[in-house]
């Protein structure tokens, strides 16, 4: 598979592209993807930003976290932004550190771009990653590769490469903006876009030493940016269902910015059997009640079906760093072994179309909370 092949009209995503415009404003880019292995019962998450990319700013720098194996925690993070380099017209990003050989030739420095333990900024070829980088990352629509390791001596390598089935809207027709077309003008804070709802990754993933291979495995990926996080949020997602192959869902509630005010906005998204079911502020009612961890539960309607989303979870919640205003620091509470479930129904004959469970589920909340959140 080529990671740098072209997509058509249809297959491209809204805000597939970097955003940073220049400029010395507070700004972060995030990224986050997520592969599920039924088979094992475990995730991967991978969570990469950038944050004030000029280098100015005491808060400028990279990041890459996974959250692992029972969700277990690694981060290392890249202070030199000059090592890091995005796309603007499509998805593809990457951050490292260069590899230093001892012995390795001017030649062999030529060869793969190696000057002054500098390495070119830009996609490199799997076999010119493997070479040169001695830590960092690299992702294109189709390719995700990396490798990072801890001074414990935690560390984790990857190498798989993606098939798209569903991004965001229904298939054969031109994708959509999470938060519709308003999203394109700066208005919201952040932006958020959903890029891949379902997709299949095949590779294999190294954790601590132990390797695990996959084939087909549910990929989900999705973005944010701007120049502040929501001062609260919480997020469900799913697309490795029991007995439902061909099912995706995301749903999400936050307290963003909207130019000089906060609002409370909250969204449900459903793709299965080829349709897409989009409950959002602008079609639906969407309600939810929310803890501050253990318990989620939203439900929607549109003129032409309802849904109900509940998720749970008893485990002590992973601690995540996001950016924010006092750069990258731990205020998300995540776990990818959450239990959820999910009822949709249509309106006019009250017929259940679907009644799905999972307990490999994406659990999370963050930012500030007092008690329980109700809100419609």
């Amino acid at each position: 598979m080529n990671p740098l092949f072209s997509l058509s009209p249809f297959q491209q995503v809204p805000h597939s592209g970097y955003h940073w415009s220049g400029g010395n404003h507070r700004f972060f880019e995030g990224w986050y993807f997520r592969v599920t292995l039924p088979d094992c019962q475990q995730s991967f998450a991978f969570m990469y930003s950038i944050e004030d990319p000029t280098g100015s700013s005491v808060y400028s720098g990279g990041a890459a976290q996974i959250l692992g194996p029972d969700d277990d925690y690694l981060c290392r993070t890249f202070p030199d932004t000059k090592q890091f380099w995005a796309w603007r017209n499509g998805l593809g990003l990457g951050h490292w550190k260069p590899q230093v050989r001892t012995g390795t030739s001017d030649r062999q420095r030529l060869k793969f771009g190696l000057l002054h333990n500098r390495l070119p900024i830009g996609y490199l070829s799997p076999q010119q990653f493997h070479q040169v980088v001695s830590e960092g990352y690299q992702v294109t629509d189709c390719w995700h590769q990396g490798r990072l390791q801890e001074p414990t001596g935690n560390n984790a390598r990857w190498n798989y490469q993606v098939q798209p089935v569903y991004r965001w809207g229904a298939p054969y027709t031109l994708q959509q903006s999470t938060a519709g077309w308003l999203s394109f003008f700066p208005i919201f804070e952040p932006g958020w876009q959903i890029l891949v709802a379902h997709g299949l990754a095949t590779g294999w993933i190294e954790w601590n030493g132990t390797r695990y291979t996959f084939h087909g495995a549910p990929l989900y990926a999705e973005k944010n940016w701007g120049g502040s996080f929501p001062q609260k949020w919480f997020w469900m997602q799913c697309n490795a269902f029991d007995a439902v192959p061909d099912l995706t869902l995301t749903a999400v509630g936050g307290r963003r910015q909207v130019l000089w005010q906060m609002e409370s906005v909250g969204m449900v998204g459903i793709h299965h059997q080829g349709k897409f079911y989009e409950f959002v502020p602008w079609n639906a009612t969407v309600q939810w009640d929310v803890m501050p961890w253990g318990f989620w539960k939203m439900w929607a309607e549109s003129d032409r079906h309802r849904v109900e989303v509940i998720g749970s979870t008893s485990r002590e919640p992973a601690l995540v760093r996001v950016p924010t205003q006092d750069g990258l620091v731990f205020a998300c509470r995540d776990t990818t072994r959450g239990d959820l479930q999910v009822k949709l129904w249509e309106k006019t004959s009250d017929r259940l179309l679907l009644n799905a469970h999972s307990s490999l589920a994406g659990l999370e909340t963050g930012g500030s909370w007092e008690g329980v959140w109700r809100s419609s």
